[in-house]
């Protein structure tokens, strides 16, 4: 609806301009008119990603209530920038840690499958 009166607005302008010769008052208008509404529209996006940020931290936390992630981690949004740092360094030394016994432990499945078909095939 407010893109179609937008459209309206512009059309509205587009044809009354040369009943005025495009003159710099008309010009004047229209620009100060998108200039207004470009800068309420940028409170109204805010306003929308901040409620939608804030819905998606409420169903993480959810999850993370519900199961067996550390509930230590509910509410982290709120700390300090340091804190959110070594948080983010933790985890990523975890996951390299836990990518690093995944590689090893296939590289022993690996050599067990490998030594059960040379006993199979001998």
């Amino acid at each position: 609806m407010t893109f179609a009166l937008c459209v309206l607005i512009v059309l509205v302008w587009a044809v009354s301009g040369p009943f005025f010769g495009f003159s710099d008052t008309c010009q004047l208008v229209i620009n100060t008119g998108t200039t207004i509404i470009t800068f309420l529209m940028v409170f109204l996006i805010q306003n929308t990603q901040n409620r939608d940020g804030a819905a998606i931290q409420a169903k993480l936390d959810e999850l993370i209530r519900t199961s067996a992630a550390g509930n230590a981690f509910i509410g982290i949004e709120h700390l300090t920038e340091e804190e959110l740092d070594r948080i983010r360094a933790t985890c990523e030394e975890r996951a390299r840690l836990s990518e690093v016994a995944a590689d090893a432990a296939e590289g022993h499945a690996s050599r067990k499958a490998a030594r059960a078909a040379a006993l199979a095939t001998s």
